[in-house]
């Protein structure tokens, strides 16, 4: 199974279209500030596509939060904006560990991450239209899942 994990599009989905095509993902986590495209970006995976709300999804419909069932893995999807994440994601991961879940997906902070250094497994695909990590490449995360259930995270450039 391949799952494509973005962030903070902010309406300017020509990245995120070129995402879809180049990895033809079995499902799609959106962790928000989709402003609006909702409808877009779904119709453009053909797959299933999980969106969160983030902070700039004014008068949205949207979830603030999902939990999903990955495999074996239960995964919690978050904007990330309610737990203080652009100080780091120590609070984020406290709050995985008292929901019980094995992998955190969330955004906002425009930087991508990857932390597989503790319990709970910490994924952040930074911004596929406004980057901010050293070089500003727009980014996603492509995470697999094997016939074995095993993971593997790679952070992709575009």
């Amino acid at each position: 199974m391949k799952v494509l994990i973005v962030s903070d599009t902010h309406r300017k989905n020509e990245n995120y279209f070129v995402a879809v095509e180049r990895e033809k993902p079995d499902m799609v986590i959106h962790c928000g500030d989709v402003e609006g495209s909702e409808y877009a970006l779904t119709e453009a995976a053909g797959c299933p596509v999980y969106i969160t709300l983030g902070n700039n999804d004014f008068f949205s419909n949207l979830p603030r939060e999902l939990d999903l069932d990955i495999g074996p893995y239960k995964v919690w999807v978050t904007h990330g904006h309610n737990y203080y994440v652009s100080m780091g994601s120590e609070h984020i991961r406290r709050e995985a560990l008292i929901k019980g879940v094995d992998i955190v997906i969330y955004g906002h902070t425009h930087r991508p991450v990857v932390d597989q250094s503790g319990k709970v497994i910490v994924v952040n695909p930074g911004s596929l239209s406004y980057p901010r990590q050293e070089g500003h490449r727009p980014s996603y995360v492509l995470m697999e899942l094997d016939e074995k259930s095993e993971l593997c995270f790679r952070i992709e450039y575009l």
